[in-house]
């Protein structure tokens, strides 16, 4: 048979065997609008920003100082990080398996005889002492006709990027968690001094409704009407020193330390982040 015949026989062979074809992302049909559809606001800005650090924009150290925390300390992210460098060692890993190995070994042996060998045999005396040496060297290299070992390498470079998304996905949300309670602790002290203001108001409120009818100028109905308002302002103080306390434990899951150790510094009236006068588009 033709040497040419047989090398296109064992070409298309090999083809025919080789690990799928090459990965090509889909074309996507959608289109982003040019333009909002909803009428521009003078307090919403278009412009680019920068997003690496948004919670800036709040001007809060108490904020910032958390966050930073969060950001060192939560085991959901550190474990996230571990991954990614799990990824690239299993990439160095597919990359030496694609390229050639090396091996090496070398031994010593040293060897005392017995004084009470044979001696003097011939007129000669044999050493008390020996050593031998032995060195080896082999190389070898698996050719990959098949693509298996490159395509190995592919997946593992892509999970590489797939646990560095995922780590930012968990950051992502590590941050808007801690920003969101923060502010539902500031935004809960805010709504609880306000209520507490109603009460005083209600009260007094109260005081003049009673000294009118003792003066036969209210009516018992006017009493209870006052009554019953400022119970009702009342009522509104646990559900929100319930829903700071939960924020405040959340926020302490969230650097990775017990639920109360926030307490005390969270507990202290603060006033709530002001946001900036122009928001920028995507800022969260």
């Amino acid at each position: 048979m033709n040497r040419g015949i047989v090398v296109a026989i064992l070409a298309a062979l090999t083809a025919g065997c080789a690990v799928g074809p090459d990965y090509e992302k889909p074309a996507l049909e959608t289109k982003a609008a040019g333009q909002w559809g909803e009428a521009s606001s003078e307090r919403v800005s278009s412009q680019q920003i920068q997003l690496v650090q948004w919670w800036t924009v709040f001007k809060d150290e108490r904020l910032a100082a958390l966050i930073d925390r969060a950001v060192a300390a939560n085991l959901d992210l550190a474990l996230a990080e571990s991954r990614v460098r799990e990824a690239r060692a299993e990439y160095r890993a597919a990359v030496g398996d694609f390229l050639p190995s090396v091996d090496a070994a070398a031994s010593a042996k040293r060897q005392r005889l017995s004084e009470h060998g044979a001696q003097n045999v011939g007129g000669f005396s044999p050493p008390l002492y020996s050593s031998l040496y032995q060195a080896g060297f082999d190389a070898g290299w698996e050719i990959d006709v098949f693509g298996g070992k490159r395509r190995a390498i592919e997946a593992a470079s892509a999970g590489i990027e797939a646990s560095v998304e995922d780590r930012r996905a968990v950051l992502v949300s590590l941050l808007g968690e801690v920003a969101r309670n923060y502010l539902v602790v500031r935004g809960s002290q805010r709504q609880i001094a306000v209520i507490r203001a109603n009460i005083r108001s209600a009260g007094e409120t109260l005081e003049l409704t009673r000294t009118r009818l003792r003066g036969g100028l209210g009516t018992d109905l006017d009493v209870a009407r006052a009554e019953g308002q400022l119970a009702s302002t009342s009522s509104l103080i646990p559900s929100l020193e319930t829903q700071l306390r939960q924020a405040a434990h959340r926020l302490g899951l969230l650097l990775g330390q017990e639920p109360n150790a926030l307490k005390a510094d969270l507990l202290k009236d603060a006033p709530v982040p002001a946001p900036p006068p122009v928001v920028a588009v995507g800022m969260p």
